[in-house]
């Protein structure tokens, strides 16, 4: 008998997830986190009495009525809506695209006027999309995608639109209706106190291991568990066997500053060129915070470099061909299970990983 049932490689979401049901089954599991804190990226610091969300704005929404009913068991959740805000040198504009957007850029008022104008503007582009250049213009049309769509895409993915193939936008939400919800789920709300909160309870029970790399002693790990849970970059775990896959990496700049309210809304998204980051988050206004001063973090993108955080997935035709090739590997797996971002090379929701963790807990325990 080995000492655990499951060793889990990092201590993110999916692996927090997966060890709390293994945990109601009665299993042991050992978790080997390379940071020096749980909660992979949704992680909080307390910062002014603010619970500050370290690796970017993590916002909890979804339809599914059993993950909803899952985490509400974990946290109790306040009624923060989405709302963000584009800053297009100093011109204002509500997001997602719709009739507020439209109003401001346009003067229209009426959803007929707002159709029409797109409809005019789309004509710009003629037969199907090559590039995302077009394909955005073929659904918002040229005043929208120069504001609000290309310096913003541009910082995100490091090139130019012209660059991009047109599938990473396959859709822009666009609605004629007043309404600023970013989301369109049933359910959306930050948990109170910070998702911190939802952490401790994920891992209770739990014996953890920070600051260590598992790849570094992965045999010695694989020793004490009768089955490995990783949810580590899938293409290290094979030494890159097959070449790397791309990750876009991402910088925060966070400083406290001393007013109440910095810009009167959680997220701003700065979408011309030449601002360097693509947007500039106020933790307080998740929590509907009224702290004497306010936390603010800007956020850069970059290309992945080795030794950095991947944070998204490139998921190109080139980078999706890799993964299969690496995938393949990992399903003649007998005693290792893959998870999360990182090991599925997948952009995921926070919802949409849990939703994954589950299933594989499901699989896994009965």
């Amino acid at each position: 008998m080995k000492k655990y049932d499951f060793v889990l490689v990092g201590a993110g979401l999916y692996s927090g997830v997966f060890a709390y049901l293994a945990g109601k089954k009665g299993k042991k599991c050992l978790v080997i986190e390379k940071r020096n804190h749980m909660g992979g990226n949704i992680y909080c610091e307390d910062v002014e009495g603010i619970h500050m969300h370290r690796y970017g704005a993590h916002i909890f929404h979804t339809s599914n009525r059993e993950v909803w009913k899952f985490v509400n068991e974990l946290a109790e959740f306040n009624r923060y809506t989405n709302s963000p805000v584009a800053n297009y040198k100093g011109e204002m504009y509500n997001l997602p695209f719709n009739m507020n957007t439209f109003s401001k850029m346009w003067n229209v008022s009426t959803p007929q006027e707002a159709k029409a104008k797109i409809e005019e503007q789309k004509n710009a582009v003629t037969g199907e999309p090559s590039n995302l250049e077009e394909q955005a213009i073929s659904l918002v049309g040229t005043d929208i995608y120069k504001k609000l769509v290309k310096g913003y895409t541009e910082k995100q993915w490091g090139r130019d639109c012209k660059d991009l193939p047109a599938f990473i936008i396959k859709r822009l939400p666009v609605r004629f209706t007043y309404d600023n919800n970013y989301f369109n789920d049933l359910y959306q709300g930050i948990p109170v106190g910070g998702y911190n909160v939802i952490i401790e309870k994920l891992f209770e029970g739990c014996d953890v291991e920070l600051e260590t790399d598992y790849l570094e002693k992965r045999k010695y790990y694989d020793s004490l568990g009768e089955r490995t849970i990783y949810t580590g970059m899938i293409d290290a775990f094979y030494d890159y066997r097959f070449g790397k896959l791309e990750y876009r990496s991402l910088e925060f700049e966070t400083e406290t500053v001393d007013t109440e309210n910095y810009q009167g809304v959680a997220v701003v998204n700065y979408t011309d060129r030449e601002t360097p980051y693509t947007r500039i988050i106020e933790h307080k206004h998740f929590e509907f915070g009224t702290q004497p001063k306010s936390v603010i973090t800007r956020e850069y993108p970059k290309d992945w470099q080795e030794g950095m955080e991947p944070y998204y997935p490139v998921n190109d035709k080139v980078n999706q061909e890799l993964f299969q090739q690496y995938n393949s590997l990992a399903k003649q797996e007998s005693h290792v299970l893959f998870g999360g971002r990182l090991g599925e090379y997948k952009y995921y929701d926070m919802d949409k990983v849990i939703e994954s963790a589950m299933k594989a807990a499901e699989q896994e325990l009965n």
